[in-house]
Parts: C-alpha cells; structure tokens; sequence
C-alpha cells in the first residue's frame, strides 16, 4: 500500500467548510420552503382552473416573488452540496460520491427549468391564447413536484447514506433522512405540500452541520 502524501486540510478549513455547509443548507431551505409557499398559495393544483390566477394581481405578484427567490434557492444549494463533497471528495467511493454530486446538479437544473417554465406562462399571460396556464401550468407544476423532487429525494438517500458510512452524522437524523427521501421518491407529486419536506430537511442538516461540524464522528452514529 502507498503512503498518503496528500496534505491535511489546515484548521482554518476544517473550520470553515462545515460552517459554509450549514449556513448554505439552512439559507436553501428557507428560500426553497418560502417559493414553494407562495407557489402552493397563488397557484391551482390542477391546470383547468389556472386561468383566473393569472389574471388576479395579488397571486401573480406572489408567484413572481417565488419565481425571484428560486434561483437563489438554487445558489445557496449549489454552495451547500459543494461544501459537503469538499468535506467526503477524500473518505467516501468515488461512485457513491458522483451519484451524490450527480442527483444535486439534476436537482437545481430541473428546479430552474420549472421557475423558468412558470416565469413564462407570467409573461404570456393575456396574449393571444385564450386558455392560459394550460400546457405551461401542468409543466411547471410537474417538474417542480414530480420530477425535481424525485432528484432531491436521491440526493436526500445519498448525503443520510454517506453521513452513515462515514459516521458524522446521528442515527436520527440518517433515518428521518431516509424517511424524507422515501416518501419524495414515492409520492411526490401525488400528495399537496409534501415537496415542503426536502427544505425542511434541508434545515435541519444545516443546522446539525453548523452546531456540530461535518466531518467529525456523529454521537450516536455507530
């Protein structure tokens, strides 16, 4: 066996990253969690009904208050699934890991295409189709609670699994990370609200990850 020549990372580092991840994390969530709010609010689940919101001012205005959150949601996230690969990229199967970063990517690039298919049935609105929110309604809802949240669910399964086997996260906090995987992959997109639930956990890891760091072993983790 060769001897690991690589340099350890420097205090500062080791300091820095978890703090970075678990602010990211948190920031995510809240930004996500609020979208998404809004979203659920102002908008019709099911398409027939969408026209009238679109016509209404209060509820476009709420959804183009979500629609400008997104993708800060995105950058916070991308900031937060950085933060963590930097602190596992060195102790976890590079397969394993690439499935992680992999799930993470799809996740902010299905969740853009959604704010971006919902931000143009807004500026279509009142043209010449007579039905709006038809076509561009079902779309935007199916990526965002569907396709998205299925993304999420893997990344979700990942970072609880990887948290396992490398023993820096809690035993609760894998499993309800589980749990919320579980019930993404499942039912997402059938159940009102549930998307709510990846943000949420979201939170949560930040929070873990900012009080006791990512990286160090997890009481209770065993």
């Amino acid at each position: 066996m060769g001897i690991d020549t690589r340099p350890a990372p420097s205090p500062d580092k080791a300091l820095s990253t978890p703090r970075a991840a678990g602010l990211a994390g948190i920031l995510f969530g809240l930004l996500l969690g609020a979208a998404i709010v809004l979203v659920r609010i102002a908008v019709p689940e099911q398409p027939a009904p969408a026209g009238p919101w679109l016509t209404d001012s209060s509820r476009r205005n709420a959804v183009q208050v979500a629609l400008d959150l997104v993708p800060f949601a995105g950058i916070s996230f991308l900031w937060f699934l950085a933060a963590i690969q930097d602190r596992i990229g060195e102790r976890e199967d590079r397969f394993f890991a690439t499935v992680h970063l992999g799930s993470g990517l799809v996740f902010v690039a299905v969740l853009l295409c959604a704010a971006a298919a919902a931000g143009d049935m807004l500026d279509t609105a009142g043209a010449a189709d007579p039905r709006p929110g038809g076509f561009g309604h079902s779309f935007a809802y199916t990526l965002l609670t569907e396709y998205s949240m299925r993304m999420a669910a893997v990344f979700t399964f990942c970072t609880s699994a990887i948290g396992r086997r490398l023993h820096v996260l809690p035993r609760t906090l894998v499993w309800f990370g589980w749990l919320v995987g579980l019930a993404l992959i499942v039912a997402a997109g059938n159940v009102a609200w549930l998307e709510l639930a990846f943000p949420l956990w979201a939170m949560v890891l930040g929070g873990y990850v900012l009080g006791a760091g990512f990286g160090r072993t997890a009481p209770g983790s065993g």
